[in-house]
């Protein structure tokens, strides 16, 4: 009955030419862009309110949902499309959609293999019925409210499949981070001479649309991650504010083209030169590529020791990770230094002192995983598992001495075993 409803009042709407106009700004090179750029945000920005802020995943994942309940509360309710509304809601989607898939993955266990699967069919139930009952996936038709709700239906479900699926190739087939942006970009180029040579718009703009998800977090690692670990040491923060900053100049200029130009009634964006907009896309991935090269720090003796120590005849940079075999997932002598300090700490009852210095290894820990998961994802788990166990211990309300003391044994015990393995 509610169906049927909806129905008739889709319906009513069309018969009365009240339609909305198309809510999804025109696919061009800036949408590409900004799409890119939204999925590196969804990768950096949780975790650095998590762990570089403090808040915790709990609120920061809370947070996340309810502002993005607010904001595509916001968007179903315009009547036309608001450049700066729609892509603020697809930012908010994609830190949720990369949530979703983290607490299937981290905190129920669930098999990466699995959660790409169950997106996978979700996506595909989503895609039946919306075909069914509109006869039409094209995102240039998104004039309904049905319409719209399916819309971003799929997108949210794009997000967490992207984010499985990526870290499935990344992890599971221990590809990397950096090997990752070459594929997914690679593939993307596909999709483009695939459509380029006739195949589907639909169905090449979806593609496309599951691919940027993996790549964007693909080259949001590569710019977060310790030059150690083959990054560019930018860090989440930074990251975030670079790629936010670009977002919003291109945003700004969508919302200004939509002020002085309309939105035509089939979504085609306002009447701008497609030359003009690709000349700003490219000074926006100019900008981030800058931005990166200047802000980023320089190689501490730390991490250029180990080219240094390469073999005679081997020019270039060595990851650490490689040249070191200390422990299945790379060297974990850095972090057992971080640990010691704290268990020092919990051992003598400053459990305040022990608090502060174990935000240093859950840090460090955070800017290594991108590097260290795919090296060997069972035992990065173990080795994350006991740090969650050591964290949960000293920021209970209150923390005790016993449970503290004990969780930093285990973990301690952990490194050992680790190291011990190669």
């Amino acid at each position: 009955m509610p169906g049927s409803v909806t129905t008739a009042l889709d319906r009513a709407t069309t018969k009365t030419g009240s339609t909305l106009l198309n809510k999804v700004p025109a696919i061009t090179a800036t949408f590409w862009l900004i799409k890119i750029l939204s999925t590196t945000i969804g990768e950096t920005f949780a975790d650095y309110l998590a762990v570089q802020v403090g808040l915790g995943t709990a609120v920061t994942d809370g947070a996340m949902m309810t502002l993005l309940a607010v904001a595509l509360v916001a968007q179903l309710r315009a009547k036309k499309l608001i450049p700066w509304l729609y892509w603020l809601t697809v930012v908010l989607v994609s830190i949720v959609g990369t949530q979703i898939t983290d607490f299937f993955t981290d905190v129920l266990g669930v098999s990466l293999y699995v959660s790409t699967a169950v997106f996978s069919v979700v996506l595909a139930v989503v895609f039946t019925v919306w075909w069914r009952q509109e006869r039409t996936l094209a995102i240039t038709a998104i004039d309904t409210p049905r319409r719209e709700r399916y819309y971003w239906g799929a997108i949210l479900t794009t997000f967490a499949l992207g984010t499985a699926g990526g870290d499935l190739a990344t992890e599971a087939l221990s590809l990397g981070f950096r090997n990752g942006a070459l594929i997914f970009g690679g593939l993307i180029l596909a999709v483009w001479l695939a459509r380029r040579l006739g195949l589907n718009a639909v169905l090449a703009f979806w593609i496309a649309y599951v691919l940027t998800r993996p790549l964007g977090a693909s080259l949001g690692d590569l710019l977060t991650q310790d030059r150690g670990f083959g990054g560019l040491g930018l860090g989440a923060s930074l990251t975030s504010l670079i790629f936010l900053g670009v977002i919003i100049a291109l945003v700004a200029r969508e919302q200004v083209n939509a002020n002085r130009h309309g939105i035509r009634a089939k979504g085609e964006s306002p009447a701008v030169s497609p030359h003009r907009d690709y000349a700003w896309a490219a000074a926006g991935a100019v900008a981030v590529v800058a931005a990166a090269v200047v802000l980023a720090p320089a190689p501490t003796p730390a991490a250029a020791s180990p080219a240094t120590a390469a073999a005679p005849g081997k020019g270039g940079h060595v990851n650490p990770l490689e040249a070191d075999a200390t422990s299945p997932i790379g060297d974990l002598r850095p972090f057992a230094v971080i640990v010691d300090d704290v268990a020092a700490s919990a051992k003598k009852g400053d459990l305040a002192a022990a608090t502060a210095r174990i935000k240093d290894l859950e840090v460090a820990w955070d800017n290594g995983e991108a590097a260290m998961k795919p090296a060997s994802p069972d035992d990065w788990h173990s080795m994350d598992s006991a740090i969650d166990g050591a964290l949960t211990a000293l920021r209970a309300t209150p923390p005790t001495k016993a449970a503290s003391v004990s969780a930093l044994t285990a973990l301690q015990s952990t490194i050992g075993t680790l190291e011990k393995k190669q």
